[in-house]
């Protein structure tokens, strides 16, 4: 599992996925059948700037930002009311974010919208064209 999201390319990527099929397909064909199944959406970020796939590959941003809220509601042994549980959490990730790392690359997101095209993550400065 790990090869296929940490692979450097979509071919690597492909290679992992048909390892892990032979590998796995027997003793759990139904989780191999969603990653084979879903291989188009699970290595679609592959189309887009590298820089970003690090923030993909991590779970991080989800751990640091939740530990905050649950050290901070174990301390104060609940919020009373839902609202004042909203309310608190609101509070706790608005000053956590100030902690955050900035998105690697984000200046590459106008390329993206603008319809550049990526190929493993580099741009792809010449737009294919079908020979007649």
């Amino acid at each position: 599992m790990q090869e296929i999201y940490n692979a450097e390319g979509r071919d690597h990527a492909d290679r992992a996925i048909e390892s892990f099929a032979r590998t796995y397909g027997a003793k759990w064909p139904k989780a191999v059948a969603k990653i084979t199944d879903d291989r188009d959406d699970l290595l679609a970020f592959y189309d887009f700037p590298a820089e970003p796939w690090i923030h993909l590959r991590t779970t991080n941003p989800i751990e640091s930002t939740f530990s905050t809220v649950k050290l901070r509601t174990k301390v104060t042994r609940g919020a009373g009311s839902p609202a004042a549980a909203l309310a608190m959490v609101f509070k706790l990730v608005e000053s956590a974010q100030a902690r955050w790392r900035t998105i690697t690359g984000a200046h590459l997101v106008a390329l993206v919208r603008a319809g550049a095209r990526f190929e493993n993550g580099v741009l792809n400065e010449r737009p294919v064209t079908m020979a007649a």
